[in-house]
Parts: structure tokens; C-alpha cells; sequence
């Protein structure tokens, strides 16, 4: 019996098309799933192997982004004495006239009224090729750390530390050491009267005090810029190793029975400690001082507090030692 013709185009292939080319199609689209599909299982097989790998390894540190609107820079390190916000038009101008650390930008609201001193900003900044920018008063206000920015701020570097044993290797040294001073305006305030005495260098306790804050900057009018500070550890092993080189340590508090009026230092290196508010000077800071003394008190008022009392002993013993000859 004669058997029937196969039809030409059988199959999935559909009519019309030859088998073989069917075949050849779907055996084509096949093969690069099967290659897209191996290749997406060795990359996850490799994925695995790294991550195994890496078991038990440090993790490196996530990046913190700082308290500054600009992306993408680190937050400063807590170590640090910190300063890089600069507010305040006499702060500003200091810190651009001290050339002492390196100024990024500098800002300036766009509806200020340019007075003398903003002029002289703008002019310093030209110089030392740092840009200003005109931004809104709000965009500013909300930028800035302090009450009142004055409608400038600037955005630095880190203020510089240096080393305790830098400022007590001086012959001459004039060092005010901070015990605890926990309120920014007061150490800004003493920062200035000490600067104004001559003073060589000031020393501040990295723990359970303030650092260098746009509050302080601000308060001490420029005087970050010109007064070297040391960050130590602690006080009373500053005052310890002071003494060790030969500085004479004087502590203010007003139950001493010394005089400030009767201190005889003569020209030897001196370092003025003064206390926090409240406390006063700490047990073991007293401790490790070479002699107390306290202001005599002539009206009704009990004490001042330590931004009142470090001017009138700073400059007390600035007073006697201008009065030494030589």
C-alpha cells in the first residue's frame, strides 16, 4: 500500500518552513539561556566565595556625614579642638588675617550692609584666594551655630593643636589652663582676655569641657587664631608634667588664703589654672598647683565668674610681670 507524503513544513516549525531551520531557531534561543542562566549562576557562585572569604575580616568604618550641609565630607573628628565655623565679622576677619589654617569658603549674606569690616573680609579673601559666597539671610541663619551670626560666617580647617610639652618648654612661658570649663562663652571670653595679656598658650581638657564651638570662636573675638592651645588628656597630669619642667603653677579660687594682689612671679614661667563655674578649681588640679590664691573681694557680691575673674588675674599678672626689668 502506498503511504501518504509527509507534509513539508510538520511540526512547530508551522507550515511553509522547512523542519531543519525550525529546529535550528529554538535550538539557537535555547542555547543562549542556557548561557545567560550559567552565567548568572557563576557570578552568584562567585559572589558566595567572596563573601565567605571575608568572613571573620574588620569591616571597614561607614562613612559619617558631618553636621555641614556639604555632601560627602567626613565628620571631624571628636579628638579634634574643633573651629571649622567660624561666625561673626570681628572672628572672620581674624581668622583670615592669622592665615594660620586653611579657609574653604567663606559666606556672606547677601543683604548685609557692607560696612568697613566687610569690605576688609572681602578684600582678605580676595588675597588669599578663598571664595565668598552672597547667599540668602535665611540660608545663612540656618547654617549658623551661634545667635547672632552677624551676616558672615566661614567654613575652615580644624584649629591647629599643639603639644603641652611645646608650651611649657618656653622660658617665658604665660600658659591659663581651663579645668572644666563647661560654658562656651566663658572660655571664648577667657580666650580673649588672655590673649589681650600676652599669654604664650592656653591648655584645655579634652573630657568634661568645651572645645572650640562657633559659640566660643565667636566670643573670643579672633583669639583662637592667636593663641596656641594644647588638648590634654586630663588636668592634673598636665599640671604635673608643667611642673616637671620647671613651670610655676597658680591656682585661682576664692576661698584660698594667698592674694592674687601679693603674687610675686617675677619673669619664671607661670601657668594661671582657673576653675568651672560653680565648682571652681578640681581637688586634684588644687593639688598639683604650686600655690593658691583668690581676688580680694571689696563689695557685697560673693565671687565673679570665671570669665570675669581670669581677665582681672591675667592681666594682674601680666601687670607684674612688665614690672620685672629685663
Amino acid at each position: 500500500m502506498r503511504q501518504p507524503a509527509k507534509p513539508r513544513g510538520g511540526g512547530k516549525g508551522g507550515p511553509g518552513v522547512p523542519r531543519t531551520a525550525a529546529q535550528k531557531a529554538v535550538a539557537g534561543r535555547v542555547d543562549k539561556a542556557d548561557a545567560k542562566g550559567a552565567a548568572r549562576k557563576a557570578a552568584r557562585a562567585g559572589k558566595d566565595r567572596v563573601r565567605a572569604a571575608e568572613v571573620g575580616k574588620p569591616r571597614p568604618a561607614p562613612r559619617v556625614r558631618s553636621a555641614d550641609p556639604r555632601v560627602g565630607r567626613p565628620a571631624r573628628d571628636e579628638k579634634a579642638l574643633g573651629g571649622e565655623q567660624v561666625e561673626g565679622r570681628q572672628a572672620v576677619r581674624e581668622l583670615l588675617k592669622a592665615g594660620r589654617r586653611r579657609v574653604r569658603e567663606v559666606w556672606v549674606a547677601d543683604d548685609v550692609d557692607h560696612a568697613e569690616v566687610i569690605t576688609e573680609i572681602e578684600k582678605l579673601a580676595a588675597r588669599a584666594r578663598t571664595p565668598v559666597r552672597y547667599v540668602s539671610r535665611a540660608k545663612l541663619d540656618r547654617q549658623a551655630r551661634t545667635d547672632a551670626a552677624q551676616g558672615v560666617l566661614a567654613l575652615a580647617a580644624g584649629v591647629p593643636e599643639v603639644e603641652l610639652d611645646q608650651l611649657g618648654g618656653d622660658p617665658h612661658a604665660f600658659l591659663v589652663c581651663l579645668d572644666g570649663v563647661t560654658d562656651p562663652h566663658n572660655l571664648g571670653a577667657v580666650l580673649r582676655s588672655a590673649e589681650y595679656a600676652g599669654v604664650t598658650g592656653a591648655v584645655i581638657p579634652r573630657h568634661r569641657a568645651v572645645n572650640i564651638t562657633p559659640t566660643v570662636t565667636k566670643a573670643a573675638a579672633g583669639a583662637v587664631e592667636r593663641v596656641p592651645l594644647a588638648l590634654v588628656s586630663g588636668m592634673p597630669t598636665a599640671l604635673l608634667r608643667l611642673g616637671e619642667m620647671g613651670v610655676w603653677r597658680v591656682g585661682l579660687d576664692q576661698d584660698a588664703p594667698g592674694s592674687l594682689w601679693d603674687l610675686d612671679l617675677g619673669i619664671r614661667p607661670v601657668a594661671l589654672v582657673l576653675g568651672a563655674e560653680g565648682t571652681g578649681v578640681s581637688r586634684l588640679t588644687c593639688q598639683r598647683c604650686d600655690e593658691m590664691v583668690r581676688i580680694p573681694r571689696g563689695g557685697a557680691l560673693e565671687s565673679l565668674n570665671v570669665a570675669a575673674a581670669g581677665a582681672v588675674a591675667l592681666l594682674t599678672v601680666a601687670r607684674g610681670r612688665a614690672a620685672v626689668p629685663g
